[in-house]
C-alpha cells in the first residue's frame, strides 16, 4: 500500500502541472503529443509533458482488455463447466467484469474537460459501477460461504438477480442527488463538495465492508476446497478498503493541502477519483477474477480406481474394495473351497476319511509341505485350483 500510495502522490503531481498548462489560451501551440486540431479538451489524452492522462489512459485501455478477454474466455469455455459449484460463480464474476470494464471506461471521462453532461455522467455512474462491483463480491461472498460452511449451493442466476438489487439501491441515491441538487435547486452539475460526493457512497461503503465480513465467515468452513476461493475474496475485499480508506481521506483532506502546495485551486480533483477509478478496477481484477475463473476453468480431479495390493490402505478399506468387487460365482467358489479345506483338516487330525460303507480309512500323515493354494491364486486363475509342482511329494492328496 505505501508502492500504492506513492503513485498516487507522483500521478496526482504531474496532474496539477498537466492543469496549470491547460489554462492557456485557444490560439496557444498545442501540447507536445497532440495535434494541432485537437480540441483543448482533450489534451490530457495525449500531451507527454504531462505524462500523467497518457500513463491512465494506457492503464485503464489494458485492464479493459484484460476484462474482454477473460469474459471471452469464459464464455467460451461455459459449457466444459460441468461441477454447479462452480457453474454458479461463473455469473457474478461476468456480471463484475462488465462493471470493472465500466470503471475503467469511466476514468476517460476525468481525462477529458468537464462540462454540465460530463459531471452527470460522472456522478451518475459513479456510485452505481462500484455498487456493482461491490455487490459481486457481496454475492460471491454468499455463495462461498455457504459452499464452506453448509455444503449448499446457490444458483448463479440467483446471485446475478441479488447484485442487481443491490446495485439499484446506489442507483435512486445518485438519481435523487442529482434531482435535488441540479434540477430543484438549480445548481451546476460540476459544482458540488466533496464531502457531498463522498456521502453520496455512504451506501457504497457499505456494501464492501458487508462483503469482508461475509467472506471472513467463509474462511471459518470446513470445506478445504472452498478456503482458497474464501482467501482471494478476503484479500480482494480487504485492499479495496484499504484503498478507499486512502482515496477518500486525501480526496477531503489532502487534496486541499496538495492544491495549495501547487498553487492550484482546490477544484481540480480529477486526477483523484481517475486514479481511483482505475486502481480500483486493477485490484478486483488481479485478486479476484483472475483467481476465481482460473478455479472456474480448472479442470476437475479425476478419481483413481483403489489398489488393492497397495499395502498403505487401511485393512478394512482393502478387504472391503475386495470382496465387493469379486463376481458372484467366485465368492460362492471361494466359500466352498474354505469349506472344504476346513473338512479335510479336521479329517487329518481325527486320523483318517469316512468312505460311505468302508468305514473310516486311515489316511497318511499330514505333511507340512503340501501345496495349498490361497484364496488370491484361486482368484487370479480365474476361480479354478491350479495344480502343483510334480516335485511336492503331496500330489496325491489333490
Amino acid at each position: 500500500m505505501a508502492f500504492s500510495a506513492l503513485v498516487l502522490l507522483v500521478l496526482l503531481s504531474l496532474g496539477g502541472r498537466s492543469w496549470s498548462q491547460t489554462d492557456t489560451p485557444a490560439t496557444a501551440q498545442p501540447p507536445w503529443g497532440c495535434g494541432p486540431g485537437l480540441s483543448r479538451a482533450y489534451t490530457a489524452l495525449c500531451d507527454l509533458e504531462a505524462v500523467w492522462g497518457v500513463v491512465l489512459e494506457a492503464v485503464a485501455g489494458g485492464g479493459a482488455l484484460a476484462c474482454l478477454v477473460l469474459g471471452v474466455v469464459l464464455l467460451v469455455r461455459l459449457r466444459s463447466i460441468a461441477e454447479p459449484e462452480k457453474r454458479s460463480g461463473v455469473g457474478p464474476l461476468l456480471l463484475l467484469l462488465v462493471a470493472l470494464m465500466g470503471l475503467f471506461g469511466l476514468s476517460f471521462a476525468f481525462l477529458i474537460e468537464k462540462n454540465e453532461a460530463l459531471c452527470l455522467v460522472r456522478r451518475s455512474l459513479w456510485g452505481a459501477l462500484f455498487a456493482l462491483c461491490f455487490s459481486c463480491l457481496l454475492a460471491q461472498g454468499w455463495r462461498v460461504q455457504r459452499l464452506a460452511r453448509k455444503g449448499r449451493n446457490t444458483a448463479g442466476w440467483a446471485l446475478m438477480a441479488l447484485a442487481l438489487a443491490l446495485t439499484a439501491v446506489q442507483v435512486i441515491i445518485a438519481a435523487e442527488w442529482i434531482l435535488l441538487t441540479v434540477v430543484r435547486e438549480g445548481q451546476p452539475a460540476c459544482r458540488y463538495q466533496p464531502l457531498d460526493f463522498a456521502l453520496a457512497c455512504t451506501y457504497v461503503l457499505a456494501l464492501l465492508l458487508t462483503a469482508l465480513a461475509v467472506s471472513g465467515l467463509a474462511l471459518c468452513g470446513k470445506e478445504r476446497l472452498w478456503r482458497c476461493n474464501a482467501v482471494w475474496l478476503f484479500i480482494a475485499c480487504l485492499v479495496s478498503v484499504l484503498l478507499w480508506a486512502a482515496w477518500l481521506g486525501f480526496y477531503l483532506y489532502g487534496n486541499k493541502a496538495l492544491g495549495q502546495a501547487l498553487g492550484r485551486d482546490p477544484d481540480w480533483d480529477e486526477p483523484a477519483l481517475a486514479v481511483a477509478l482505475v486502481s480500483q478496477g486493477w485490484l478486483l481484477l488481479l485478486f479476484h477474477a483472475i483467481p476465481e475463473a482460473h478455479f472456474c476453468l480448472r479442470p476437475a480431479p479425476q478419481p483413481s480406481a483403489p489398489d488393492y495390493f497397495d499395502t498403505t490402505q487401511p485393512p478394512h478399506l482393502r478387504e472391503t474394495s475386495f470382496d465387493e468387487d469379486l463376481p458372484l460365482s467366485h465368492r460362492s467358489y471361494m466359500e466352498n473351497q474354505a469349506f472344504s479345506f476346513d473338512e479335510h483338516s479336521a479329517a487329518l487330525r481325527a486320523g483318517g476319511y469316512r468312505n460311505g460303507n468302508m468305514g473310516i480309512r486311515t489316511s497318511i500323515p499330514f505333511r507340512s509341505n503340501v501345496y495349498q493354494p490361497t484364496e488370491m491364486a484361486v482368484v487370479l486363475n480365474g476361480g479354478t485350483i491350479p495344480s502343483a509342482p510334480p516335485n511336492y511329494t503331496g500330489r496325491q492328496l489333490w
